[in-house]
């Protein structure tokens, strides 16, 4: 196993500090790690709605604050972009 140097010092630094062996705090670091990647498996998939033709002309012009603003629902650029 190769650790980034700086990291491995941050991590003995940790170690030392929480009166800790460098083993515990990568085993610690390491079980986070994997119960947020068990967390994240059972979130659902996500999923951007579209809608609208893409080939007839864009839908909106994200650089275009007052087209945004209008696209939100009228309201104005000063509105959403105070």
């Amino acid at each position: 196993m190769t650790i980034d140097d700086e990291l491995l010092a941050q991590a003995k630094m940790l170690a030392a500090r929480t009166r800790r062996t460098l083993s515990s705090v990568l085993e610690d670091g390491l079980r986070e790690q994997l119960r947020r990647a068990q967390a994240r498996e059972g979130d659902p998939p996500f999923d951007l709605p579209v809608s609208g033709d893409p080939h007839s002309r864009p839908l909106v012009d994200l650089y275009d604050k007052d087209a945004v603003a209008d696209a939100l629902g009228g309201v104005t650029s000063r509105d959403v972009f105070a």
